[in-house]
């Protein structure tokens, strides 16, 4: 079972699809942008909508996917960071956000050992999760 997730900057889900193990990272992700939920803004010239992937997704079907929703793909190799003047680390990758997001969503029993044998009733336990992600979050804010 493979899990594609996009998330926002802090790691708080906003778009979810499940598939199965042998399905390819980058022909997910056009299905995993239309699962975003929250309405993006529009992108202007000044401020672009950067989708930060890794290199799974360097490919022409990734890259056509994350143009065709309106997003300039920004794909880093581990060790290109952005650098100041003097060498040091001046933003540090993104990468690992995702990855922060999916070991949230594994605490949850159900979801890390899958016992529904439906798709639609597993999708169900993860955005479920991904909703007590967000409540959690939002609670702490104020």
């Amino acid at each position: 079972m493979k899990r594609s997730l996009v998330v926002e900057a802090q790691g708080g889900p906003l778009g979810l699809v499940i598939a199965g193990a042998n399905v390819h990272d980058a022909k997910l992700l056009k299905r995993t942008l239309q699962a975003i939920v929250v309405p993006k803004p529009r992108p202007t010239s000044r401020k672009k909508q950067y989708l930060c992937l890794d290199k799974g997704y360097d490919n022409p079907t990734g890259h056509a996917a994350a143009r065709c929703r309106g997003h300039t793909p920004h794909i880093r190799r581990i060790g290109q960071e952005k650098l100041d003047g003097r060498g040091h680390t001046r933003h540090p990758a993104r990468r690992w956000v995702v990855e922060r997001t999916l070991a949230w969503l594994s605490k949850c029993r159900a979801i890390l050992i899958r016992y529904d044998k439906n798709p639609s009733n597993y999708r169900g336990l993860i955005q479920l999760a991904c909703a007590l992600l967000w409540y959690r979050r939002l609670s702490v804010l104020r």
